[in-house]
């Protein structure tokens, strides 16, 4: 009967010990639950009608990047290299590009034609600059590929250089990877866009063109 006992009020203690410890460990739980969530919430300012107009406005406005872009329409020649392989040496191609401010002087539109190994290629991007988010963004398909690709990224005024970043479908192993490419502005007539891929956490140069303006 003592051993019962004895069993029975170490159960009991054990029992007690962990309850104690689930409603210890639930209560951390919550606390740092509720100051992540604190920290995530932002709340949304209070703006009268005619702040929400002039923002609006100023959203829509061509601004000094916008004009830079514009600097850019014509056309432009390409001397493409791209990389097969990280150990290969490039393979290069020609093309061109006819590059034209559309939307009020908001995007643009670049058509980009030319051809490899035999085959006809044909692409698009459009390139616009966020008035409000401070950063340029950049689209691109073409017919070698079924995907669209994204990218954004700032203005580095010192190195007159557009930064950006992205993702794409990767046409080999069918998985979403990074990219990010550069656009250096040399001069008026002169442009450098390098691209890098990530595989397998490891970045490599994958493309590199240079545009010259023709007219």
């Amino acid at each position: 009967m003592k051993q019962k006992l004895l069993t029975f009020c170490a159960a009991a203690i054990l029992l007690a010990a962990c309850n104690n410890e689930k409603k210890t460990d639930e209560g951390k739980t919550q606390s740092e639950i509720s100051s992540a969530d604190e920290v995530k919430k932002e709340v949304a300012p209070v703006l009268d009608s005619a702040t929400k107009m002039q923002n609006m406005m100023a959203y829509g406005t061509p601004g000094a990047m916008h004009k830079m872009m514009a600097s850019w329409d014509g056309n432009w020649s390409s001397d493409i290299k791209f990389w097969m392989a990280p150990e290969a040496p490039p393979s290069t191609m020609q093309s061109k590009a006819v590059n034209k401010m559309i939307n009020n002087g908001l995007i643009q539109l670049s058509t980009h034609t030319g051809s490899w190994d035999g085959m006809p290629f044909n692409g698009v991007s459009q390139t616009g600059y966020d008035n409000h988010r401070g950063v340029f963004w950049s689209t691109w398909y073409d017919n070698f590929g079924s995907g669209l690709m994204y990218c954004e990224g700032p203005w580095d005024e010192a190195n007159k250089t557009i930064n950006l970043k992205g993702k794409m479908t990767d046409p080999e192993s069918k998985q979403l990877i990074d990219f990010r490419e550069t656009m250096k502005i040399v001069d008026d007539n002169t442009q450098i866009m390098e691209q890098y891929i990530t595989h397998d956490g490891k970045e490599i140069k994958s493309m590199e063109i240079t545009f010259k303006r023709t007219k």
